[in-house]
């Protein structure tokens, strides 16, 4: 079996060169990370941040200086080196590994646990230079920091690199856990963290740290330790930074060559697989006019997964590990009417209103819980992007069933295998699409109160038919909502997925809503309407010549309000 090189899960930049796997080069962002002593960097979770923060310690360590050929060899900076590099003393962070605590004291303990080591792996690795030097401070992390940047200055040693990765970790987790108390207790007055902090800032201040580079999640605590911390550069929106992680469309169809190359014996899959990644990965926006990138992790699982099948795609396309956590959403919207409102927005309107301005680079938990304020917060969290300056939508279809999920959850809209298997099994003998047109009515719209069918309309209903029916065939077709097409923008496509039994059948649906009052009329119809199956016909004949052999079938689906629907093969 050929080896698998890619790298899903690997963070670490030695081990992924080491061992051959594939790498997309952001290297040349060093160059201009250079300007900056305190930068910040903030991205949604499993965009590759901890890899970013290894490479930049490979790059800068001194002690692997004799590797930097080999390391970095056929990267841009490997051809392009600054003058610093492997120049400094690293002292590497990483406070997603804190251990929770309900009290000051206990997370304090922890917090001195987790980061003293990182301190003392620095001296040990530096032991050259350090000599006989010894901790006398040993078991509080600042204090140790404190020790070692005082020596170093005054032995004039190199200046040290911290590097600290995901930063608010166990912040965020003590205010998803509704422990505000406690939160406020570690970003104020002189809090081991503030202390921390301080120290890093006075060492960057009397020239023992070059730089301090912290990644993370939420500007939130970064704002809410200013005092302590009143340096720190956020670079989140800062143009030139946009594609630091995260992979653009070029770097992510260089990626899926080189993986149908390897796995899955050349290209001529490659439109196919990149419909399939486009519609389910894609869709990032970090600022109103910023490219559109791929969250590198999700996309990378997809990869792992389709190699390891030997071409084949598989049957689970995210991993369930890396869906978003719903108690933020819960969190954010602080009641069940505000979670109603927002969930409306996303998935009936398919868009939240946002005040540009308001994407800054820093605000404090205050403004961060502020009922106006949270599509600002599901932005950073990466469960909204941006549309435009005005808008925001959900990035893709992984997104879009998270938040269908939540819909049925707070909606108490049941689930009950039994209202829907009996359908999906017989399809799987007669391939019938009207039968599960008539379950979705029937079985999961039949579950609403009558003053909803007033505010749904067509999104709703594409969001929420997908929704199910990926439930029970995600493992025989892919899904596509509002597709691009060279006659517009499809309401639903289903393509069946290569090396199953349904592959190269292709459904085509375009849905229409209409509300009780127009219900009578259209119900009476004998056929759809002539301008609706020009418009499916359309999009399927572009279907058709992207992919030629795909036996492309054609449906107009009428919902009426709760009083009936109509659907059509045409």
């Amino acid at each position: 079996m050929t080896r698998i090189t890619i790298p899903y899960a690997i963070a670490d930049f030695v081990d992924l060169r080491e061992r051959g796997f594939y790498y997309v080069d952001k290297t040349n962002y060093i160059t201009e990370l250079e300007n900056y002593n305190a930068p910040v960097f903030l991205r949604p979770r499993r965009f590759g941040k901890s890899l970013l923060i290894s490479t930049l310690a490979c790059y800068y360590d001194r002690t692997k200086a004799h590797r930097f050929e080999e390391l970095f060899a056929g990267t841009w900076i490997g051809s392009h080196p600054t003058p610093e590099h492997n120049r400094y003393m690293i002292i590497r962070y990483d406070f997603s590994a804190m251990v929770m605590a309900n009290n000051m004291q206990n997370l304090a303990q922890n917090f001195n646990d987790l980061n003293c080591a990182p301190v003392e792996v620095m001296v040990e690795h530096n032991r050259d230079l350090f000599g006989n030097f010894q901790f006398t401070n040993k078991g509080d992390a600042s204090k140790m920091l404190e020790e070692v940047l005082m020596y170093a200055r005054s032995h004039e040693l190199p200046k040290v690199y911290i590097l600290i990765d995901e930063y608010d970790n166990f912040t965020n987790q003590l205010l998803t856990a509704y422990n505000d108390p406690l939160y406020e207790e570690v970003t104020t007055n002189d809090s081991f963290l503030r202390t921390f902090f301080k120290v890093i800032k006075k060492g960057i201040g009397e020239g023992s740290i070059r730089t301090c580079f912290c990644t993370g999640v939420l500007p939130v605590t970064m704002d809410d330790l200013t005092s302590g911390y009143n340096i720190a550069e956020i670079l989140t929106l800062e143009p030139t930074f946009l594609n630091m992680l995260g992979f653009t469309y070029q770097e992510t169809g260089t990626y899926l060559r080189y993986v149908l190359d390897k796995y899955a014996s050349g290209q001529d899959r490659f439109d196919e697989i990149w419909q399939l990644i486009v519609n389910n990965y894609d869709g990032y926006r970090f600022r109103p006019n910023g490219e559109r990138l791929f969250n590198s992790t999700i996309l990378t699982y997809f990869f792992k997964k389709f190699a390891v099948n030997a071409g084949s795609i598989p049957d689970e396309l995210v991993d369930e590990n890396l869906r978003t956590d719903i108690n933020w959403i819960r969190r954010l919207t602080l009641s069940l009417d505000n979670a109603k409102a927002m969930l409306d927005a996303l998935v009936i309107d398919d868009e939240l209103s946002y005040n540009v301005a308001d994407l800054s680079s820093k605000f404090n938990k205050k403004k961060f819980f502020n009922k106006e304020f949270y599509p600002i917060s599901l932005f950073y969290l990466g469960m909204t992007t941006l549309k435009n300056s005005y808008r925001m939508v959900l990035p893709n279809m992984t997104m879009r069933s998270v938040y269908m999920d939540y819909y049925n959850q707070i909606n108490h809209i049941e689930g009950n295998a039994q209202r829907y298997v009996p359908v999906y099994e017989r399809y799987d003998s007669d391939r019938r699409l009207e039968p599960l047109i008539e379950n979705y009515f029937e079985q999961y719209l039949g579950q609403f109160p009558a003053q909803v069918f007033d505010k749904i309309n067509e999104n709703f209903i594409r969001c929420s038919f997908y929704e199910l029916i990926s439930r029970y065939l995600s493992s025989c077709y892919t899904f596509a909502i509002e597709q691009n097409n060279a006659a517009g923008r499809s309401d639903f496509e289903m393509t069946g997925i290569p090396g199953t039994d349904y592959y190269t059948d292709d459904r085509v649906v375009e849905f229409k809503y209409y509300h009780n009052k127009d219900a009578e009329k259209i119900l009476a119809l004998t056929e759809p309407l002539p301008q609706h199956v020009e418009q499916v016909k359309g999009y399927a004949a572009d279907t058709k010549r992207k992919f030629p052999n795909y036996k492309v079938r054609t449906y107009i689906v009428y919902i009426c309000g709760n009083k009936g629907y109509k659907c059509w093969e045409v």
